[in-house]
């Protein structure tokens, strides 16, 4: 039995006395100890080396009073092991020598079967939860397939994905055979993380505001959907789309165990939208961790009390960024900690 199970009374529907806390990207590049290691070995041998994947994880755990952990690893492992291989460039990012832009190279590309070829993810988890110890829950992810899609296509970061957009407008077809193949990869993927022993899985959909919500409901949230149906009788299910607070009411009606928010939506109306009903996390704006601790906390305490303390997990709006100075993440997350309800 995990001791602090705060972050899955939570996700139940719980009362509890304060929200849980964990911070996205709360394995990091704004803790020294993280820059030690990334000083020493490239991005994805951190991810693919079991050791390192581990230590990362459970760096911030050491640090902060958290209510869970989750799995330093990335997104695009997944097309990796589907033989699409993305380096990290630096001072670019994600990169593809060949990105995908033919029907023909969406027909090459393969569903492996993720024991080869995301084992090292498998035995990090094995690794993590032992450092853990039962104290807190361990949290697996992936990103949705749109989110994948957007890389694979582009062959990089892009400020609004156009190539990949114009590739779905103009070869449908060929990129719902995409779409569909990275959902059955990340469905075994998930599934399998599950079963290693991690607590809930997140699904991030960095950049399904990129799209109308029409075409969000085309290419990015029905494959979504099929990630979560297949994985909610199976554990918590938590979907982050950023930008996509059109699309809460419709996700709302999913077996999902929790929903992200980011920063560009009041409390109030995320309420609204999601019928009263939902736990929902976040919406911290990441950038406003370069305030002074004591606003920091003076607006944790908002932030809780215009969400209601249940049915709530604090986070941020979106990953942590790497120049935030320690001692302003760890004032977010003494805030909750120490939060109190007004008498």
């Amino acid at each position: 039995m995990i001791k602090n199970d705060l972050y899955l009374k939570a996700l139940q529907g719980e009362t509890v006395e304060r929200p849980p806390v964990w911070m996205m990207r709360q394995a990091g590049r704004y803790l020294p100890e993280f820059i030690a290691l990334r000083d020493k070995y490239d991005f994805f041998t951190r991810c693919q080396t079991p050791e390192l994947a581990s230590e990362i994880t459970v760096q911030p755990i050491r640090r902060f009073p958290l209510d869970a952990a989750i799995l330093f690893s990335d997104i695009l492992v997944v097309p990796q092991a589907m033989g699409i291989d993305f380096k990290m460039k630096e001072s670019v990012g994600p990169w593809l020598d060949e990105p995908i832009r033919t029907a023909e190279q969406v027909d090459n590309i393969v569903v492996p079967d993720v024991n080869e070829t995301l084992g090292y993810v498998f035995d990090a988890i094995e690794m993590t939860l032992d450092k853990l110890d039962n104290e807190i829950p361990l949290i697996g992810f992936a990103g949705s397939p749109w989110t994948i899609l957007c890389y694979c296509i582009e062959g990089k970061g892009s400020k609004d994905f156009n190539i990949a957009k114009s590739f779905c407008f103009l070869q449908t077809e060929a990129a719902h055979k995409l779409l569909q193949k990275i959902t059955d990869t990340t469905i075994a993927y998930l599934k399998r993380k599950v079963e290693k022993g991690v607590s809930a899985v997140q699904v991030f959909d960095s950049w399904g505001g990129m799209l109308s919500p029409a075409d969000y409901n085309e290419f990015s949230w029905q494959y979504i959907n099929q990630i979560v149906e297949a994985l909610s009788p199976l554990t918590h299910v938590i979907v982050f789309g950023k930008g996509c607070w059109f699309a809460l009411e419709e996700m709302t009606m999913a077996p999902v165990s929790a929903l992200g928010v980011d920063w560009t939506i009041k409390p109030e109306f995320a309420r609204t939208l999601t019928n009263h009903t939902m736990t929902l996390q976040g919406n911290f704006d990441p950038a406003r961790l370069h305030s002074t601790p004591e606003t920091i906390k003076k607006m944790v305490n908002e932030m809780i009390n215009r969400f209601g303390k249940d049915r709530y997990i604090a986070n941020l709006g979106h990953g942590i960024l790497p120049n935030i100075p320690v001692e302003n993440a760890e004032a977010f997350i003494r805030a909750v900690v120490d939060w109190k309800p007004t008498i």
